[in-house]
């Protein structure tokens, strides 16, 4: 189940100056916004960017943006001249024509990318005559996820110039409360923050962001080439201890499950550490310290157990221990002194940890293995799917299993299977300055277990997204959305399951959390709904082969289609005035680059005009 919270980042306006561009007074973004709209937790973005051609000659005017992994564009138009030019969502077979095209021209456009820990970089061009204007709008759309008690909206602009109108709007609307907002980041320091507003109201809150040309150039690493940082909107929605907050609408339902006021259950944790020669220098040392500071943060009722390995395993102890101060100590002088060498015996190290937490059975208690690992197995078992067959034996669906991806050698698909088969996910951490922080950012998500074996169920709903979750962690939430059978609200009776410690509970207080949000949140919920079940069925074939495999992908192919999302099993086609190319977007996988193409006759070097 994984908690973490999305980040919805949207990058500023970013001019990449080069000696063969024209003077910026050819031409120029006479205007950009970024409106941002959250409803339950549902954000939808839509950004509009209007640039005027000031030069005698026409001239191709690149629109570039970044925006979050985790969302899906569902819309990209521009208007020129009088005219709308919509971008198309197709099946990828479908538009398997113009891809083919490009590639036998050696064409490619480089429409999508991934770049960074939490972005995609979306970039079209067209030509621009002499004196006319372009529109560029491009919306898309994510479910927010709670990490640490707190939801996060981080707006970062990088204009590389002052923009005359330059607005950013965003409305949060949560009909569960709003518990607080801060507005946060280098963006809101200094003169700029005269330029936010910031508006709290029971269940809705406001924040304007208008600076002027000046104030562009005054915030902390701005100047007269414009703003540079962020601007980062925190909140969370009031909680209790009843069914949660459900939003009904025409067919359809949502779930938003966050139970307070639970006491913590200890948890046996297995630490399972790669110290393969790959991960020498400053990956073992980050490490280390992450390490030191997770031993740290543990619980004296909680029982752990740390393991080490290359083509060998090296055990702290052999057993689960309980954490008082004496264990934590040797622990600590433990991990100060592991060392890289040899190779790379993944499936050998997590069967050890399945075995020591096998050994181990507590009653009230939960049970997780961490892995942390830089690299492909390179000795003992190296065959992927034996690998992944063998752990999942062992695990047996009794506790969950979180891979961490250290770098970006690391096979991400591999460790991203095994943990969805065995209840966890899988995280890359970023080989960077920070990397011992996002280990234990990590590690903090799982660190409090409130619930364990925890069931969602729904009397009267279908075609329902994920119901079962193995565990909940305090400052997380869970969320499921599905079908109301024949529209019958009278009949939809929703029921948590889960057990507390060593006790069953039930939550099933519906009649102070069942609202009906009415016909103007119909579409809402219906997409909260798509959104889900396409994540998690792209998923679900992730594990699957053969015609189950099939019958999954085509389901959310038709469904991503539907909603027009553009998801690793779509293309949006830009369509553009006749005799431009045309751009097929394609969205990349985690850790790699997918590349959109272009078709038609190529033109002259464009003049760039990157977005948010």
């Amino acid at each position: 189940m994984e908690r973490a919270v999305v980040q919805v980042t949207l990058f500023g306006l970013l001019l990449v100056l080069a000696s063969t561009l024209p003077n910026k007074d050819d031409w120029n973004i006479y205007s950009f916004h970024i409106n941002s709209t959250v409803t339950s937790r549902y954000a939808t973005t839509v950004i509009t960017s209007r640039v005027a051609n000031r030069m005698d000659d026409s001239k191709e005017i690149e629109f570039q943006v970044r925006i979050p992994k985790n969302a899906f564009i569902s819309k990209f138009r521009m208007f020129i001249d009088g005219q709308v030019y919509d971008g198309v969502v197709k099946g990828k077979e479908k538009a398997q024509q113009q891809y083919t095209e490009a590639v036998s021209l050696g064409q490619s456009a480089g429409l999508v990318s991934s770049v960074g820990r939490t972005l995609e970089e979306f970039k079209t061009s067209v030509t621009v005559a002499a004196h006319k204007k372009v529109t560029f709008e491009l919306t898309y759309e994510e479910l927010l996820k709670r990490k640490l008690g707190k939801y996060e909206l981080q707006i970062h602009a990088r204009p590389m110039q002052p923009v005359k109108d330059f607005k950013v709007d965003v409305y949060i609307n949560e009909k569960a409360g709003i518990n607080f907002v801060e507005v946060k980041g280098g963006l809101s320091t200094k003169a700029l923050a005269n330029a936010i507003t910031r508006t709290h109201a029971d269940k809705q809150a406001w924040v304007y962001f208008y600076p002027t040309e000046d104030q562009q150039k005054t915030c902390d690493g701005c100047g007269e080439q414009g703003m540079n940082g962020d601007l980062v909107i925190v909140y969370d929605v009031n909680r209790d201890t009843s069914l949660g907050d459900i939003k009904t609408s025409t067919g359809y339902f949502v779930h938003h499950f966050a139970p307070s006021s639970l006491s913590r259950i200890p948890k046996n944790v297995v630490f399972v550490i790669d110290q393969s020669g790959s991960m020498s220098g400053r990956k073992m040392q980050q490490t280390r310290i992450a390490l030191i500071h997770i031993l740290n943060d543990l619980a004296e009722d909680d029982h752990f157990g740390l393991i080490t390995f290359d083509s060998s395993i090296f055990h702290w102890k052999r057993e689960l221990v309980q954490a008082n101060k004496k264990n934590l100590e040797s622990a600590k002088t433990f991990a100060r002194n592991i060392q890289d060498r040899g190779t790379t015996d993944i499936n050998a190290a997590v069967l050890e940890g399945a075995r020591m937490l096998n050994a181990h059975p507590r009653e009230g208690s939960a049970s997780i293995i961490i892995l942390l690992t830089d690299g492909d197995p390179t000795s003992g078992e190296t065959n992927l799917e034996r690998i992944q067959s063998n752990v999942r034996r062992d695990i047996a669906d009794k506790f969950p299993l979180y891979c961490l991806g250290f770098g970006h050698d690391v096979n991400f698909e591999f460790l991203e299977k095994m943990s969805l088969q065995n209840n966890g996910v899988a995280r890359r951490i970023y080989e960077d300055s920070d990397a011992d922080l996002q280990l234990k950012g990590f590690y903090d998500e799982v660190a409090t277990p409130l619930l364990t074996d925890v069931t969602m169920i729904y009397n009267g709903g279908t075609n329902l997204t994920q119901t079962n979750f193995s565990q909940y962690y305090n400052g997380s939430e869970i969320v499921v959305a599905g079908q109301i059978t024949d529209n019958d609200i009278e009949t939809f009776t929703p029921q948590v399951v889960a057990i507390s410690r060593d006790r069953k509970v039930t939550f099933s207080d519906t009649n102070a959390t069942m609202e009906y949000t009415g016909t103007d949140f119909d579409s809402h919920v219906q997409r909260v709904w798509a959104y889900l079940t396409v994540k998690q069925l792209l998923e679900k074939e992730l594990l699957l082969s053969g015609p189950e495999k099939e019958n999954v992908k085509k389901e959310a192919l038709e469904l991503s289609l539907k909603y027009s999302f553009v998801t690793p099993l779509t293309s949006m086609v830009v369509t553009k005035p006749l005799g431009e190319k045309t751009d097929v977007l394609h969205k990349p996988k985690e850790g790699g680059t997918t590349q959109g193409h272009s078709t038609g006759v190529p033109l002259p070097p464009p003049v760039q005009h990157p977005c948010v």
